[in-house]
């Protein structure tokens, strides 16, 4: 396990709390960590086996934030790098190496903020989709905080939320307005309802999880290629038989789950130069009136809920 470095770069800004990250470079690059104030904000998965995957594995719910690429449903499942061990480079740095990309990582703590800065190298042309696939421990009163009107793509598993005869037939997903695309509002995360749905929403390249007195921010920058933000609401409607609580908000390059449903302008394409470059920035926030946490060491809230 290892904690990303902290950078002497300015004083943290008022309000800010404060973030620390640690990441497994053994088992997929998995983020294990992400805390600050009291709190850790990932949560934790119910599924065994983590430890003994392979590449081109059935994925693993074993929760934190993992890295998909080249894709995040479809072949391989959640994409190769999360199943590979990496190689670590230097301080916050780590390789993975896939059969058609090479992915480099470098992470640091900037300002109270975690600071991910990302390379992808391979053959011009090559396209593919990226999420950081962050499983949040949030309370049932957490909402999404997106810009209203941003174009959201609901995918299959939400028909059985919609009125009868809403999907349209053959397609990988509809289309609506944040934050109620075809009348079904994601923006609450909570409370358990028994429902699971699936969206991206297009363009949506900064986002904010509110889940009081904290505010947990994504931002993902990147030139000349497609960002947007995958939003996984498992509300213990999923897996079917022993259905669990599991939210992921998901910064993504590109605009689909399944890079096989990706149309042209969907999924991200290496230019000339052989390389795509990204940044992901992670900061929380917190009214000066709020107190501390408990110690993040104890299990998460959720944990016996979980397993029952």
């Amino acid at each position: 396990m290892v904690s990303a470095p902290a950078t002497p770069s300015g004083a943290v800004p008022p309000g800010t709390v404060p973030l620390r990250v640690d990441v497994d470079t053994a088992l997929g690059g998995r983020w294990t960590s992400l805390r600050g104030g009291g709190r850790e904000w990932l949560w934790r998965g119910p599924e065994p086996g983590r430890d003994t995957v392979s590449p081109g594995a059935a994925f693993v719910d074993a929760g934190g934030l993992e890295e998909c690429v080249p894709t995040v449903r479809g072949t391989p499942d959640h994409g190769d790098a999360w199943s590979r061990p990496w190689r670590d480079t230097g301080p916050g740095e780590a390789v993975v190496e896939c059969p058609r990309f090479t992915l480099t990582r470098r992470i640091a703590v900037r300002s109270g903020a975690v600071v991910a800065d990302y390379r992808l190298a391979a053959d011009p042309g090559y396209r593919f989709l990226w999420a950081a696939h962050a499983l949040l421990d949030l309370s049932p009163a957490a909402r999404l905080d997106a810009p209203a009107g941003t174009p959201t793509r609901l995918h299959p598993e939400a028909a059985a939320s919609l009125p009868p005869g809403a999907w349209p037939s053959g397609r990988p997903w509809l289309t609506g307005d944040w934050p109620a695309p075809a009348g079904l509002a994601l923006d609450a995360l909570g409370p358990d309802d028994g429902t699971a749905v699936g969206a991206v929403l297009v363009g949506c390249s900064r986002v904010r999880v509110v889940d009081p007195p904290d505010v947990l921010t994504f931002e993902l920058e990147c030139a000349d290629q497609p960002r947007g933000l995958g939003l996984w609401r498992n509300l213990r409607g999923w897996p079917e038989g022993r259905p669990y609580r599991s939210v992921g908000v998901e910064p993504m390059l590109g605009a689909a789950f399944d890079l096989a449903d990706a149309g042209p302008d969907d999924a991200a394409t290496v230019p000339s130069t052989g390389e795509v470059a990204w940044r992901l920035t992670v900061s929380a926030h917190r009214p000066a009136t709020a107190p501390d946490r408990p110690d993040p060491g104890v299990p998460p809230r959720h944990e016996e809920e979980r397993w029952s």
